[in-house]
């Protein structure tokens, strides 16, 4: 089961106090993550205003400094719109990237998603879809495409648990019926980020866990920081391993 360290999203600068943004704090928290069990990482990259950022000119040191930091260890970009939101531009910036990610994650309902997905596919990225919904599953199918990606994310978008866990149990059907089995790794944000995570633990899913998904450590105290996030869910993999 992989435990991958989702470390900042798109959270803004001071949301939390260990939330890293610049290049070097993304670097000492993905080697502390790494430290506590994480077997890949997962970072927004930000300009030096802290805001969210594709550009060449901040992902290559970025990777430079990740690379450094956890030889080895695979890592992974958003291209979330929520990081540049203009589909054309973002298509643009990535076509442009000199240092390359191990994968990056494409939102499927995105406009221009398909596209930056043909992209990274052609420049040898390892895209994971980030699927929200049904919906999201239903196009992945359509574009005859998921034989090229190298994973799933099931990220149900819905505050309530309850109907969280329904849209993942959706998603996953939608994939069994079209013969999608590529890694499917399941988690949910704030208030759902722990049950979804719990779920996808005792179903044997790769999972996920950071400050990018909740702020909180299971117990809903405020979380010290990813190290500790993770070094939570490597301690609940292990317990749901033993009881196997």
């Amino acid at each position: 089961m992989r435990i991958t360290a989702c470390l900042n999203g798109d959270r803004r600068p001071g949301a939390h106090p260990s939330l890293p943004v610049s290049a070097e704090q993304v670097a000492r928290d993905a080697a502390a993550a790494v430290a506590a069990g994480a077997d890949a990482v997962h970072v927004h990259p930000r300009a030096a205003d802290g805001s969210e950022a594709l550009d060449p000119q901040v992902l290559t040191p970025l990777l430079e400094r990740l690379r450094a930091a956890i030889p080895g260890v695979p890592v992974s970009v958003t291209t979330a719109l929520t990081a540049q939101p203009d589909p054309w531009l973002r298509y643009d910036l990535v076509q442009r990237w000199g240092a390359l990610p191990d994968t990056a994650t494409v939102n499927l309902h995105e406009p221009g998603a398909v596209e930056v997905a043909r992209l990274l596919v052609d420049r040898r990225v390892g895209v994971e879809a980030g699927l929200e919904s049904a919906a999201s599953a239903r196009l992945l199918a359509a574009t005859g495409m998921a034989a090229e990606f190298t994973g799933v994310l099931v990220e149900p978008a819905h505050a309530d648990i309850g109907a969280a866990l329904e849209e993942a149990a959706a998603i996953d059907a939608v994939l069994d019926r079209a013969g999608i089995d590529l890694p499917r790794q399941m988690h949910g944000t704030d208030g759902t980020a722990w049950p979804v995570l719990e779920a996808a633990v005792a179903a044997g899913r790769d999972v996920r866990i950071g400050l990018e998904d909740t702020l909180r450590t299971a117990d809903g105290a405020e979380a010290p920081d990813n190290a500790a996030l993770v070094a939570e869910v490597v301690r609940l993999v292990s317990s749901a391993e033993s009881r196997r």
